[in-house]
């Protein structure tokens, strides 16, 4: 792999960029978002989302001591922002999706947890604590699930956040159901109170797995009780929604403020568009491994999120759908996978995506409550199908490219970091991309 010039100073004369406001607690309401994923919510798949509709997009579950530890550096060429371990990326992100990204957390001391959102804070639009993961490399440290029975700890975290983080940080909840509603409603009210803009509800407990049907039908009382707090606080579904049109049975069902998608967006990152994308393996797969190369994004990990890439098809046949998935499955190099993806275009792909960010503003992407009120309520409740969410990188964590560097590339700003406060920028202009 060739080394990256060290970049210079940016031309001053250089576009100016659309300047988007602040997260607030009504940026998280009829929206339809895409849901925090270890592997799969990686930074391509974010931005896919992204281009495709997504209103905003949550990262990866990252554990708050292994963020304390990393170095920020920003690649020259790509702008993508890198926060190293050692030897591995922890977590990456990019300018572009900054007016639209929420960090996700795991955590279970309030000092670190606030050490840790002040890393990256700069880089992102809010911090969400993860209070679900039924995970053991969660749980045994006593974060994730594990905070749903330690009520104390979990709101003195969302407490120490809120209190630590300027206002234009927003400060989110993501949670499972307990098993008695009682207790849950008790839970929420707790967490309501300590200042936080939204809250998601995963509609599983703590014990049920992807393979149980989410109990979406408890959400409509915790829906109406926190209403009636009176905070304007949205509450977020997760479970069991498969893309834009289903998104529109479970409002109606749960009356939930939006929708969170996980496992449908793992299988389609285009499932946000009313129209998400068909033959994936022609219309998605290739554009994906070309921005995953230009990114120097770790080749395993591209393979492995492609390879969870499924729709309809009409033009591809099964055998071809089978050729280019073997050809994914035995590629050692990304070159290894020319002959489907024809031609290494990820620059071009991501100013598809800048362009697409610029002209459809994903925070304006919005589900109205008259597009779906009126429609006639479908009372099934179906589990997709999908792979169960694989554990967070700890040793097996991608290594980092050889050349990232520390210097900022040519089209980002001046400063170092990103600016948050006031004007949050977004993405940058088409013509700065390397052009």
């Amino acid at each position: 792999m060739s080394q990256r010039s060290r970049s210079v100073t940016p031309d001053p004369r250089s576009p100016k960029r659309q300047k988007l406001g602040h997260l607030t607690k009504e940026d998280f309401k009829n929206g339809i978002f895409l849901a925090p994923m270890v592997r799969s919510g990686a930074l391509p798949t974010r931005l896919f989302a992204l281009k495709h509709g997504a209103t905003l997009v949550w990262g990866p579950e990252i554990i708050d001591k292994a963020i304390l530890h990393s170095k920020r550096e920003v690649d020259p060429v790509t702008g993508v922002v890198s926060y190293n371990g050692v030897s591995r990326a922890i977590f990456t992100t990019h300018p572009v999706e900054k007016p639209y990204f929420i960090y996700q957390m795991g955590s279970s001391d309030p000092e670190i947890a606030v050490q840790a959102a002040k890393q990256v804070m700069h880089d992102v639009s809010g911090i969400d604590l993860n209070c679900g993961c039924p995970k053991p490399f969660s749980t045994h440290s006593g974060m994730g699930a594990a905070l749903l029975t330690n009520p104390d700890l979990l709101c003195s975290i969302l407490t120490a956040l809120r209190a630590a983080m300027p206002p234009e940080i927003t400060v989110t909840a993501k949670i499972r159901l307990l098993p008695s509603q009682e207790d849950t409603l008790k839970l929420v009210e707790r967490i309501v109170n300590t200042g936080i803009s939204a809250l998601t509800v995963h509609c599983r407990t703590r014990n049920m797995r992807e393979k149980d049907r989410a109990v979406i039908e408890r959400l409509r009382e915790i829906v109406e009780f926190v209403e009636g707090m009176g905070k304007g606080i949205a509450v977020i579904e997760n479970g069991d929604c498969d893309g834009w049109e289903d998104a529109k049975r479970v409002r109606r069902v749960t009356g939930a403020s939006s929708v969170m998608i996980a496992r449908g967006a793992e299988s389609n990152p285009s499932c946000f568009s009313a129209t998400p994308l068909i033959d994936i393996e022609k219309t998605l797969m290739p554009s994906y491994i070309r921005l995953c190369k230009y990114f120097d994004h770790h080749l395993g990990l591209a393979k492995f999120c492609a390879a969870q890439f499924k729709s309809q098809r009409k033009e591809v046949t099964k055998a071809q759908s089978t050729i280019i998935r073997n050809t994914l499955g035995q590629a050692k190099t990304y070159d290894d996978m020319i002959d489907f993806v024809k031609t290494w275009t990820g620059e071009d792909e991501m100013k598809e995506i800048v362009k697409a960010i610029e002209i459809n503003c994903p925070r304006e992407h919005r589900m109205l409550p008259s597009s779906f009120v009126s429609e006639e309520v479908n009372s099934d409740f179906t589990t997709p199908p999908g792979t169960q969410n694989p554990e967070p990188p700890t040793s097996r964590a991608p290594l980092l490219p050889n050349d990232f560097i520390n210097d900022t590339p040519a089209f980002l700003p001046s400063a170092a970091l990103t600016p948050t406060p006031e004007g949050i920028t977004a993405a940058p202009s088409i013509i700065s991309l390397r052009s």
